[in-house]
């Protein structure tokens, strides 16, 4: 059961739209925050009173402006408060899409929920707040779906050999040169761009740096 609800989101038409969806939902017990440092003070001074809040909404980036802030990000702030509450369910609201960053949200900071802000966001964060309810993680389908695909992903020891490549900053068109020189086969330069392009549709990423991000959180590299 959810009864008291904080949420950190620093753009005030998201916040507006969250606290109509936890009305909607018959849950009136809930404060807002643009900050993530007013987040965490209000749960750790409602802990300290017994009055703990059961659930966090959180986005993972915020505007910095002239107001300094300590906690800067919805990362930081997810650790922080497991500090403090690490009972405290965590849903997060972003725009992030890279199932990557996602899994490690489940994996890494534990959340309970993930809704992306997207087409239909409202409706997905009704179902997110009706499975924590009940006790329930809360995944998306489309988001499962491609955490799934990216985890059973096989690199080949030429996938890693190039992908490591352009992580230390070599230039595709120079990767052939050093291919050869090292008697790796295929090294054509329309060969390494067939496959990567290949890899980057399997894992619905558009660039080679997205590539190379998700392989280092993965541990390929």
């Amino acid at each position: 059961m959810i009864d008291k609800i904080i949420i950190a989101e620093d753009h005030e038409f998201t916040n507006l739209s969250v606290q109509k969806t936890i009305e909607d939902l018959k849950i009136r017990h809930y404060d807002y925050t643009f900050y993530c440092d007013d987040a965490y003070t209000k749960i750790k001074l409602a802990k300290e009173k017994g009055q703990p809040y059961d659930l966090l909404i959180t986005d993972l980036s915020f505007e910095a402006d002239e107001t300094v802030q300590t906690i800067n990000n919805g990362f930081d702030l997810m650790e922080a408060v497991r500090k403090v509450q690490p009972a405290i369910m965590i849903l997060v609201l972003s725009a992030e899409n890279h199932p990557a960053t996602i899994d490690k949200l489940y994996k890494t900071f534990r959340i309970d929920a993930y809704v992306r802000k997207a087409r239909h966001d409202a409706r997905e964060l009704k179902l997110a707040m009706e499975a924590l309810s009940k006790g329930q993680q809360y995944v998306p389908m489309a988001i499962a779906q491609r955490i799934k695909q990216q985890n059973t992903f096989e690199f080949t020891e030429f996938d890693v050999q190039v992908i490591r490549l352009l992580s230390r900053g070599c230039p595709q068109n120079e990767i052939p040169g050093y291919l050869q020189h090292n008697n790796i086969h295929p090294s054509s330069l329309s060969s390494i761009e067939k496959r990567l392009k290949q890899i980057r549709d399997q894992l619905s990423f558009t660039k080679n740096e997205q590539l190379v991000l998700f392989c280092k959180d993965a541990g390929v590299l």
